[in-house]
């Protein structure tokens, strides 16, 4: 059975500024000692969580992209986080899934936060993203995605379709932490998966409060880990042959429902 090793970086961000966020996460990964595969940053590393795209956006062509396939390749890892893309005229929260060859896949964010005007600067995705690796399914989503658990439902009946981790990169603020951590325990349980949650830390330029409580989550819903209002970095190996026995001893996915969602 394989194995994949992951890092979840949880990082207080500076507010709106690339080259600040860009210089600090590259010394917070290339100090990690342990040999790793994933690195995974939160939403919007490289500015915050802010509303001001036709600011701050780049296309797939700009700085932030060159970074990651540089950071990518010379530390052998794939890299993904997400970062305000504009493209034909629109705006995009895009997760990007760097390889260390410098190939890549991305998704869009398909739900807006409302709350904050996000679905009035943005437009949202209508496409999953499950990422392959070493015989890994790996579905990636971000922030508000959390909350909605159709989409991040299991294809029913099919046990050869089943993604074995789930990756939410996010902003999530400490308002609402407590939903954070349940939901995070729900999408593993309800999905039999492991779930790997990514926040930041610190204060925003709008004032608000983040304190992290990034997860790693099993797929019977125990915490590996969870790390909450301070700076971290953590490395942890996922074992297939956790999810292999645990969906043979307990195979819910046979009888979960089927669906169909409408854009």
């Amino acid at each position: 059975m394989s194995s994949l090793t992951i890092t979840l970086i949880q990082a207080d961000l500076f507010w709106e500024n690339k080259k600040a966020n860009l210089e600090m996460l590259q010394q917070k990964i290339e100090s990690i000692k342990e040999k790793t595969e994933v690195v995974i940053l939160p939403e919007m590393f490289s500015t915050g969580f802010t509303m001001k795209p036709e600011l701050l956006a780049e296309t797939m062509e700009g700085e932030t992209m060159q970074w990651m396939q540089k950071i990518a390749s010379q530390n052998k890892i794939i890299l993904t986080g997400s970062i305000i893309i504009e493209q034909k005229g629109k705006y995009f929260n895009r997760l990007i899934w760097m390889l260390p060859t410098g190939n890549y896949g991305f998704y869009d964010k398909r739900h807006l936060f409302a709350y904050a005007d996000e679905h009035s600067h943005y437009t949202k995705g209508n496409k999953k993203l499950i990422a392959s690796v070493k015989g890994w399914k790996i579905q990636l989503q971000i922030c508000y995605d959390l909350r909605f658990p159709v989409w991040t439902r299991q294809e029913p009946g099919n046990l050869d379709n089943q993604y074995d981790l789930l990756i939410n990169i996010a902003n999530w603020p400490e308002k609402r932490n407590h939903a954070w951590k349940v939901l995070l325990q729900a999408r593993a349980i309800e999905n039999q998966c492991f779930v790997a949650g990514v926040n930041r830390v610190g204060e925003d330029g709008n004032k608000i409060f983040y304190c992290g409580d990034s997860s790693l989550i099993d797929p019977m819903g125990k915490i590996i880990y969870q790390k909450s209002n301070n700076e971290d970095i953590f490395t942890y190996t996922l074992k297939k042959e956790t999810i292999t026995k645990y969906r043979n001893r307990f195979p819910f996915w046979r009888e979960s429902d089927s669906f169909l969602i409408k854009d």
